[in-house]
């Protein structure tokens, strides 16, 4: 029996937008709704979310049950925070913060088994080849696996062109909010220079045959993105989500003047 196959990866593949949503509170039941609720993955937020290896896994195996596939962000792409997660199950990974053609030739060869790249050889007692009942997961897992990174640096879009044409590098997500910061205007992702660099990214991307990522916290800008070819866009983060929806409960209350 070999890996299961990636769904995701397969729809990307095909040039389908899939949409998702960050999952940033570390919390299963939370995971288990968005999961139910029409979004085509669900983030699970290891860099900026309270999350470990523990609430990871325990998110994984809610949205098992749901229509909705689980991507890990790792909070570092070490070789071994990789493998960890990738021994979870988890088949879509984005790795932040890479800045180099090297850096995304370490992580691509993290994420691969030997004969593509370095991964550990533990997943026989592992949920990713559900314990052992997958006999042909080490032999199948490779082709199964998506790998964003990320460019959020000036230095990672100088580097574009080489890091989106690494091999084993699926897609290549921008982060907009480091990237602004990064070309020094903090907090203003809606810059003319900001805008032109990303939309040099995506061209590069493109151009290389890659898939183009993003997230995006305004409805407003969901079809710009998807004109400028993003297939894998975040719909914002479901913190936020149940922050404005809780407010507007309140807000609802008969209170006397």
């Amino acid at each position: 029996m070999p890996a299961p196959e990636n769904t995701l990866k397969t729809a990307l593949k095909r040039g389908m937008p899939q949409f998702g949503i960050w999952l940033t509170l570390a919390n299963a039941t939370v995971a288990e709704i968005a999961g139910k609720s029409g979004f085509d993955w669900c983030l699970i937020d290891g860099e900026h979310g309270p999350n470990t290896l523990q609430t990871i896994a325990a998110q994984v195996q809610a949205l098992a049950g749901t229509p909705a596939q689980a991507v890990v962000r790792v909070p570092v792409g070490e070789d071994w925070v990789l493998k960890q997660v990738l021994d979870l199950g988890v088949q879509t990974i984005v790795v932040p913060m890479v800045h180099t053609a090297e850096q995304a030739q370490q992580v691509a060869a993290a994420v691969r088994y030997p004969g593509q790249g370095v991964r550990g050889m533990g997943a026989a007692l592992a949920r990713a080849s559900d314990y052992g009942d997958i006999v042909d997961y080490v032999s199948s897992a490779n082709e199964q696996i998506c790998l964003f990174v990320q460019i959020e640096s000036v230095e990672g879009v100088k580097n574009i062109d080489a890091i989106a044409a690494t091999d084993g590098v699926d897609g290549i997500f921008v982060g907009p909010a480091d990237l602004s910061a990064d070309m020094g205007f903090v907090g203003d992702m809606g810059a003319p220079d900001v805008l032109a660099a990303i939309d040099h990214v995506y061209a590069r991307t493109k151009a290389a045959g890659k898939c183009v990522g993003t997230v995006s916290f305004d409805p407003s800008d969901y079809q710009t993105q998807t004109d400028k070819g993003v297939t894998f866009l975040g719909l914002g983060g479901e913190a936020i989500v149940l922050s404005q929806g809780l407010k507007a409960v309140a807000q609802k209350a008969p209170r006397k003047p």
